[in-house]
């Protein structure tokens, strides 16, 4: 398959438009029309990266941080990024990142380290404002059905756990064809009154394009009415942070020895203990330390994160344990999950896991 082929599979997962707003997700460098070769996966990408992809004979490198963040007036060479993007460049490598758009995806970053943890109903802990638009379409009584099937199918009605939600209203629609015009029904030049069915449904803001395509093509009026507006709901399928529960209770210096193992955590930090049980558990990944009044709100017993300032710490040991592990030790199970999504899509791309430690703390 193509390398767009890989791309394609992992923005169905994680979307683009999800990235949040400082950020610069999505194709880095390269031309996605080339057969791929194979796939490199990574948290970060450097020099030694390059080199393992180069050794692998693999065209398609995908990392969780960007390489690129900023404009570059001239490349030279100077520092390491602008070394990584020579070589990728001089050896036809393509590189991509998926950063905050698979922070924030449904089942994505976080959701994996939760899955690690092992914590049971697992919900977004601060879900994305301003996700959801609603449609509103007006259709002939008898075409109803096939219309709303196609805007699920576009994916329209999703909310929470339930989808093919929408909302149905009967009513009386009245227009008048003009010469020139072809109507569903009715005699052109006379004014004709249809049993319609209002259907209202809502979907996320980056389907947009692809729900009115759905609806131009299964609506039978050549001349649709319909309307899309923003909504102020959360969207609870998407967003920073997760928080979820323990099956059985852990006293809090069980639970800190356990991540410290399971992440390889060189340096665990955390606040004074509480001496509570440690049974709700609110985290993300990477520098989560916006989410700390979220996770407080939510009564959580622990927030870990990795990386956190200083000054957070202070004033919450009646509150919650803080437990910050690491950035990248966060954040290392993400290649796990690029594995697991290229790989359902395409399981006879030849995808491997980087061997290349790309951490650039290191603890003495």
């Amino acid at each position: 398959m193509k390398i767009k082929d890989v791309l394609t599979a992992l923005e169905r997962f994680a979307p683009l438009p999800l990235q949040d707003g400082f950020d610069n997700a999505g194709l880095q460098i390269g031309l996605t029309d080339a057969e791929a070769t194979g796939a490199l996966l990574c948290l970060d990408v450097t020099e030694s990266v390059l080199d393992e992809a180069i050794m692998l004979g693999y065209n398609l490198i995908i990392s969780h941080h960007p390489l690129i963040f900023k404009g570059y007036k001239s490349i030279t060479g100077k520092d390491y990024v602008e070394r990584c993007m020579i070589k990728a460049i001089k050896n036809d490598l393509v590189l991509y990142a998926a950063h905050t758009n698979l922070d924030n995806a449904p089942q994505g970053v976080n959701f994996k380290i939760a899955e690690k943890i092992g914590l049971t109903n697992v919900e977004i802990l601060s879900p994305k404002e301003q996700g959801l638009l609603k449609l509103v379409v007006f259709v002939p009584t008898k075409k109803a059905d096939a219309l709303r099937e196609a805007l699920f199918s576009a994916g329209c009605g999703c909310i929470g756990k339930y989808d093919s939600c929408s909302y149905n209203l009967e009513g009386i629609g009245t227009f008048r064809a003009h010469p020139g015009s072809n109507p569903f029904s009715g005699k052109i030049g006379e004014k004709h009154r249809e049993k319609e069915v209002r259907i209202e449904t809502i979907f996320p803001f980056y389907k947009k394009n692809e729900v009115i395509k759905a609806l131009l093509s299964a609506h039978p009026y050549e001349e649709p009415a319909y309307d899309i507006y923003a909504v102020q709901n959360d969207w609870g399928q998407a967003g920073a942070g997760v928080i979820g529960e323990l099956e059985t209770p852990e006293t809090e210096l069980e639970f800190l020895k356990r991540i410290k193992k399971k992440f390889e955590v060189g340096c665990l930090k955390h606040n004074k203990l509480t001496g509570k049980e440690i049974v709700k558990v609110a985290l993300c990944g990477g520098s989560g330390g916006f989410l700390l009044p979220n996770a407080i709100r939510q009564h959580a017993d622990i927030f870990i994160t990795g990386e956190m300032k200083y000054h957070d710490f202070f004033g919450h040991e009646e509150q919650l344990l803080i437990a910050e592990i690491g950035h990248y030790e966060s954040e290392q199970y993400t290649k796990e999950l690029f594995y697991s999504v290229i790989k359902e899509a395409h399981p006879n791309l030849d995808v491997q896991i980087s061997k290349i430690n790309t951490n650039p703390i290191k603890y003495l």
